[in-house]
């Protein structure tokens, strides 16, 4: 679609989150995949703007101006210009998403900064997601996501996801650095039912999703095969997993006796050769759940 109104209308624009503003005179909307495009008004009738409505979502650019450490980052990301002399601090990059018509991006900015008790360089994809660039300032606590998460809901009824990146060093590779959080962000939480996760816990859900529907039904019967669809057992499988492979700890969380427990356990390696006592077999196990829940 988008290669297809670039060749209709010569103004087409595809607008990058980069130092520079949004044109003015443009009609932009957002597409399905929230790429956020534009086109000149002067080649745009009303009938075609109406038609472009029925299938693009009208936007009104609410974004905050840019500061310059925002656009210096934004430089450094998309254009690679960096020093080896600027590299103060420690930094870590956090998307975020924010449900749409909750709050505006000037809202949500003011109520980040405020929350960190200083300026705080944030770059947009849209008006309802973008990266948080956090730098690891001596003397300063590491920032918890899951606390701004709950102030956010009581003082302001927001709806918020994060996923946290790790802390980097050097400007290397920070365009890959952007991107590879991105790619996860947008489809982990289609897996993910936490609203706060680091990269780290995101892998497995990366994963899954690289895997094709075909591949993941197949790979998902042959682990789990007569318990795909036992809920109890899917329950302990989860359970044992968020509890590190520690039987006294899933039994109190699961409520039931130790003895039960390993029993179940017993069962369950005699009918699938899955032992997942085993870190290998848990893995195995708890990957195979995931795809099983994405392709149900």
């Amino acid at each position: 679609m988008i290669n297809q109104l670039r060749t209709m209308y010569s103004s087409f624009l595809l607008y990058k989150n980069t130092n520079e503003p949004f044109p003015p005179d443009y009609k932009w909307f957002i597409t399905e995949n929230h790429e956020i495009i534009g086109i000149h008004e002067e080649e745009l009738s009303s009938k075609e703007i109406s038609l472009l409505e029925t299938f693009l979502t009208p936007y009104q650019i609410q974004l905050p101006l840019m500061t310059n450490e925002e656009r210096k980052w934004a430089a450094l990301i998309h254009e690679n210009e960096y020093k080896d002399e600027e590299n103060k601090y420690a930094y870590r990059f956090v998307y975020f998403s924010i449900d749409r018509n909750q709050i505006s991006p000037i809202q949500f900015k003011s109520a980040i900064c405020e929350l960190f008790g200083r300026e705080v360089p944030i770059l947009w994809e849209n008006e309802f997601e973008g990266i948080i660039i956090e730098e690891k300032i001596i003397h300063e606590d590491i920032t918890s996501y899951e606390q701004i998460i709950d102030v956010l809901m009581s003082d302001l009824y927001v709806k918020i996801k994060f996923l946290v990146g790790t802390f980097k060093n050097n400007w290397q590779d920070v365009h890959q650095y952007y991107n590879t959080l991105l790619y996860a962000a947008k489809n982990v939480f289609k897996y993910a039912t936490k609203d706060v996760l680091t990269y780290i816990n995101a892998i497995p859900y990366v994963f899954v999703h690289q895997t094709s529907q075909e591949q993941s039904r197949s790979i998902s019967e042959s682990i789990l095969q007569n318990y795909i669809d036992d809920e109890e057992t899917t329950k302990m499988i989860k359970a044992f997993v968020s509890c590190n492979l520690n039987v006294s700890e899933t039994a109190k969380k699961l409520h039931m006796h130790r003895n039960s427990l390993q029993y179940r356990l017993e069962r369950f390696y005699e009918n699938t050769d899955l032992d997942i006592r085993q870190f290998h077999h848990a893995m195995t196990a708890y990957l195979a759940l995931l795809i099983s829940r994405e392709h149900s």
